[in-house]
């Protein structure tokens, strides 16, 4: 493709004030009105005491930040997008970029606690008004995983030296709800200090998730997925008092290794996946390994009897290509093998409860999406502004899968920046006439269709 002017022939001018860059911001923030947002964030989010007026108008500058990471801000001065052309006809209450950044540093732990509550009531609302999580009803999935986020400069608050050497983070934590048939949407997250453990507060962390799972509508099975970080009683226990099952990897303490060299070798079976997967070791891609199970093990031993758990213990083992296969006594050559065990209660076949707990990585993507979007940049040196941004992160990324879930079949399980690039990031030239407004979007759209099914369907009677 070829500029098709010479440079002399080309000008440019930012003059035109009956245009928009974000056209997809109405029906997705129509679709966020429909759901309660500025109405939920009015009733719970009380920011008494701030200074500066900071915490008047609570809502529209929630839905303002909101707005801006839609249309892909990953800072607080990123806001100013909100600010162009024709953006104040089609929405009232826009703020500056300073006015949100005074109201996220006027935020305590319990302000971040009651925008956890928005967000909470804000998925439940989106899964009753879209096909969010199909099939929750019958089978759902939730998922819990940490993750660090570098961060520059000694002014973070909360920000240390942690997993990594020589690199300060902050440590949040997440749960997201996802089908056999769904993307993962986010359940609940939490902000924490660079060195925080990674089980640190999993037990209430956990029950919430699943609290919220069902409030979105998952009914039916619900299993609890997570990394070995989460492997221990009080978290179980807080899956069996809500009433779900877990799938939590082990590791491999001494109890496990003893259990795992008991398994007789006639018990493995071959299992190969329909494409490679990474080793989580190595890194190296795998196609095929072998599985096995203990139908009846005990865990935790060490604690009271009460607290002891029996169930499956699962295990997948891979070649260890690595190292050379040991030679026994008659001369024969066996492989050498890494194991990878889970903990499970769930009352499937081996090789179905093998592949569910596999699936469990689905959350890395989420993690992937959050820092190629919105939390690119941890904004404030406030903790607790920090906290409030993850959390209206959280809400935005749902609100996105929501509008994708209203779309087409591929933007149902787009990624957020696929569903910025079709849906919100189209200019618009607005016209008026007889008190109505007309948004005039590019000709042959490619994604005409699917904007258009979205838009008609949040501006129509509610369903």
């Amino acid at each position: 493709m070829q500029v098709s002017h010479t440079p002399a022939a080309v000008s440019a001018a930012f003059d035109d004030p009956n245009l928009v860059a974000y056209a997809g911001l109405v029906p997705v923030m129509r679709l966020a009105e429909r759901c309660g947002l500025s109405d939920l964030v009015a009733a719970k989010v009380k920011l008494t005491g701030a200074r500066n007026g900071a915490g008047a108008a609570a809502d529209a500058k929630v839905t303002g930040i909101v707005a801006g990471m839609v249309a892909g801000a990953d800072s607080i001065d990123d806001l100013d997008v909100l600010r162009h052309g024709a953006m104040p006809a089609l929405f009232g209450g826009i703020r500056a970029p300073s006015t949100l950044g005074t109201f996220l540093r006027a935020f305590t732990h319990g302000h971040a606690l009651q925008l956890h509550s928005v967000h909470r009531t804000f998925l439940a609302a989106l899964a009753a008004h879209t096909p969010l999580l199909p099939g929750a009803d019958k089978l759902a999935f939730i998922d819990v995983d940490s993750t660090h986020k570098r961060v520059y400069g000694r002014a973070k608050q909360g920000a240390e030296y942690g997993r990594f050497k020589g690199i300060r983070t902050l440590h949040p934590l997440l749960a997201t709800v996802c089908t056999p048939y769904s993307r993962p949407v986010i359940a609940t997250v939490r902000m924490r200090r660079g060195k925080a453990a990674g089980s640190r507060g999993a037990p209430k962390f956990v029950a919430e998730a699943l609290s919220t799972a069902a409030e979105a509508g998952c009914t039916g099975t619900r299993i609890l997925r997570a990394d070995s970080q989460f492997y221990n009683a009080a978290v179980i226990a807080a899956c069996r008092r809500a009433g779900a099952h877990f799938s939590i990897t082990t590791g491999m303490n001494p109890s496990i290794k003893r259990a795992v060299h008991s398994i007789p070798e006639d018990a493995w079976q071959q299992i190969s996946y329909p494409t490679a997967v990474p080793d989580p070791e190595t890194g190296e891609l795998i196609s095929d390994a072998e599985v096995a199970e203990i139908p009846q093990y005990t865990a935790f031993t060490s604690r009271e009897k009460s607290e002891r758990v029996t169930a499956r213990l699962i295990v997948r083992r891979v070649r260890d290509l690595a190292k050379p296969a040991v030679i026994d006594e008659q001369g024969e050559l066996f492989p050498v093998w890494r194991y990878h065990p889970f903990f499970t209660d769930r009352p499937t076949e081996t090789l179905q409860t093998e592949r569910e707990h596999r699936h469990h990585a689905v959350i890395e993507q989420v993690i992937a999406d959050s820092k190629a979007g919105a939390l690119a940049h941890l904004p404030s040196g406030h903790f607790h502004a920090n906290a409030a941004w993850l959390t209206l992160w959280a809400m935005t990324y749902n609100l996105l899968r929501a509008a994708g879930a209203l779309t087409s079949p591929f933007h149902t399980k787009a990624t957020t920046a696929t569903l910025r690039a079709h849906l919100v990031q189209v200019p618009a030239r607005i016209a008026r006439s007889a008190r109505r407004i007309t948004l005039h979007l590019p000709h042959n759209w490619p994604w005409q269709h699917a904007w258009t099914h979205l838009f008609d369907t949040v501006h129509g009677p509610p369903g």
